[in-house]
């Protein structure tokens, strides 16, 4: 623009020395262009609501049940999800619960079955697809009345394969593409209670976090040089089949009751229920700390909702999230 300025003046000299106007504006300033005012900045993408990352635009939600112990890992896939709850099943052991939105994995496995915890959660993301692989025959009407879309192996057989080099169960794995294809009318992501941003005041520095489950433990250890926490499950690094240790950048630990449902394997073991209305007791890991939280949800049609002990909304840290809903002393019902 400095430019334009004065190759502009250069060109009207000649006419200012010709003039034998008096008073008022020179023919110069007359003739002068008017310099352009800055441009409004661009608004910025749209956060999406479970990560708070900006997306183009909301996608439908996708919900898997993965397997969780030895013998199903490394898993494949949950790299790419959004959300990933940790959920106590039967013996004391824990299952996954992946949920997609932002970015689907063109695979996702092992796929395992679904349990009765799941169906109190995937209402707070409206009518959700959910993969997995059977159910115990007393849920079977509660799933068909649920408010979710059945994209199971039973549902949408094509959308799954096995896969060579393991073992049934834990073999069954599915292509999201075609899953999706099977629920065009799954939900939109949209908001879930989450807040992203900068760190609160406060919280404790922490090196590393441990879970305890009846049958499992979990530790959560922070990496400044990868800013995630690097999940380990029973003493071994949690690997992803992609390549690299699964963590994320945001780890909540949501204290919830945890109780016996009716439903029970083929062994007696009861199923827990896991209790995700109400208020309770968390603590959210980011940035190499530890803050003190508290978590609410009104009903299970909406989210849940995470304060700092001073009742301000609790942020998280932008990307991944895992759930780790745990009995606030570990339980077997």
């Amino acid at each position: 623009m400095i430019g334009i300025a004065l190759a502009g003046t250069a060109v009207l000299a000649p006419a200012v020395a010709c003039s034998s106007s008096g008073g008022g504006a020179s023919p110069a300033a007359q003739g002068a262009e008017p310099v352009p005012s800055a441009s409004a900045s661009p608004a910025p993408p749209p956060e999406h609501p479970f990560t708070g990352q900006p997306v183009a635009g909301r996608r439908p939600v996708l919900a898997v049940k993965i397997e969780n112990t030895s013998s199903g890992k490394p898993q494949l896939g949950l790299r790419s999800a959004d959300l990933v709850y940790i959920e106590q099943v039967e013996g004391g052991l824990t299952r996954l619960m992946a949920v997609f939105s932002s970015k689907f994995p063109a695979k996702i496995g092992p796929v395992r079955s679904a349990r009765i915890s799941d169906l109190h959660l995937l209402p707070m993301f409206g009518k959700p697809a959910l993969a997995y692989s059977g159910v115990q025959s007393k849920m079977v009407p509660l799933v068909q009345r649920a408010s979710l879309f059945d994209v199971s192996d039973s549902a949408a057989p094509g959308a799954y394969f096995r896969q060579s080099g393991r073992v049934a169960p834990y073999n069954l794995f599915a292509d999201t593409k075609k899953l999706l294809a099977k629920a065009p009318k799954a939900s939109k992501a949209d908001d879930i209670g989450f807040t992203f941003g900068d760190a609160p005041a406060g919280g404790t520095p922490k090196k590393s976090f441990n879970v305890k489950y009846p049958a499992a433990r979990f530790t959560f250890t922070w990496s400044a040089d990868q800013k995630r926490w690097l999940v380990t499950q029973d003493g071994k690094k949690d690997m992803a089949a992609e390549g690299g240790q699964l963590g994320a950048p945001t780890i909540v630990v949501q204290y919830a009751k945890t109780t016996r449902s009716e439903f029970h394997d083929f062994t007696g073991s009861y199923t827990p229920l896991i209790h995700t209305t109400g208020t309770g007791k968390a603590v959210v890991l980011r940035d190499g700390k530890a803050y003190k939280a508290e978590w609410s949800r009104s009903s299970e049609k909406v989210g849940t909702m995470f304060t700092t002990e001073g009742g301000e909304p609790m942020t998280f840290s932008r990307g991944q999230v895992w759930i780790v809903l745990a009995a606030p002393k570990p339980v077997q019902p």
